[in-house]
């Protein structure tokens, strides 16, 4: 199937590494030319890797951008470094950047819940209503996938509740603003994963014993790999799904079975 990516111009959040960094690589690789967001300090020469690798791998443009996209005045300046370095307007969006707290209701505090949601939820909003205000009068349309989870539907019983209720939130955030954006040739899109195997799934997937225990529980019996999300992220950015909008993409090998 050709995609027709080639050229295309996307931010995916959270690249520096584990899921952001496979859906950065699939895209690359499909000719999408890749802003890499991170958010922490210590992640710039991680972030940079990852650049430098898909420019040297695919021939894309490529570059890297500090910016904690849950804080308003620190989005704009994404997209503007983006259109600068991979040369002009950004019409494929990857909200892809989580935190996940791993604590009881019973025992967390609300900075926690905040945090969370913030990082989240607030940053979808913040990216989404960015890509909209910018791809709206330039009439370039465009493509907006949101990473949330199985958990939006299962929910947790090991400390994930904070997590499970913002991944829902960006689930019906999704929805609706697909209603909002389709007259204007924006396609917004949802993908929900199953178990990665990345530093945000470290904390459950503590040992080698514990993913054997896990892979025994799934359909497919083994762990997700970043790169097959990043499949769908293509699919979903390309004119190959241009009669989906609004949608949620179940890629959890059978754990929603949606």
């Amino acid at each position: 199937m050709e995609l027709n990516l080639k050229g295309k111009n996307a931010i995916v959040t959270g690249a520096s590494r584990g899921l952001g960094e496979g859906i950065a690589e699939v895209l690359a690789r499909e000719g999408v030319n890749v802003l890499v967001n991170y958010a922490h300090a210590g992640s710039e020469e991680k972030a940079a890797g990852v650049a430098a690798a898909l420019v040297s791998r695919y021939g894309v443009k490529s570059g890297i951008f500090r910016a904690d996209v849950s804080r308003e005045e620190e989005v704009p300046p994404i997209f503007d470094e983006a259109e600068k370095i991979l040369g002009g307007p950004v019409t494929i969006l990857v909200n892809n950047a989580g935190i996940c707290p791993h604590v009881n209701i019973v025992d967390s505090d609300f900075a926690s819940w905040k945090d969370c949601m913030a990082v989240n939820v607030d940053s979808v909003f913040l990216m989404c209503r960015e890509f909209l205000r910018r791809n709206i009068p330039r009439a370039c349309g465009g493509r907006i996938i949101n990473i949330s989870s199985q958990a939006a539907f299962n929910g947790s019983k090991n400390g994930k509740t904070h997590y499970s209720a913002s991944k829902g939130a960006v689930v019906s955030f999704g929805i609706s603003l697909a209603k909002e954006a389709a007259k204007h040739n924006i396609f917004v899109n949802t993908i929900c994963p199953g178990m990665l195997l990345t530093e945000l799934t470290a904390v459950t997937l503590t040992d080698e014993e514990a993913v054997k225990k896990y892979n025994a529980n799934l359909l497919l019996g083994r762990l997700e790999e970043t790169a097959e999300v990043g499949e769908m992220a293509a699919f979903l950015a390309s004119d190959a799904a241009s009669y989906s909008t609004g949608a949620v993409f179940d890629v959890t090998g059978g754990m929603m079975s949606r």
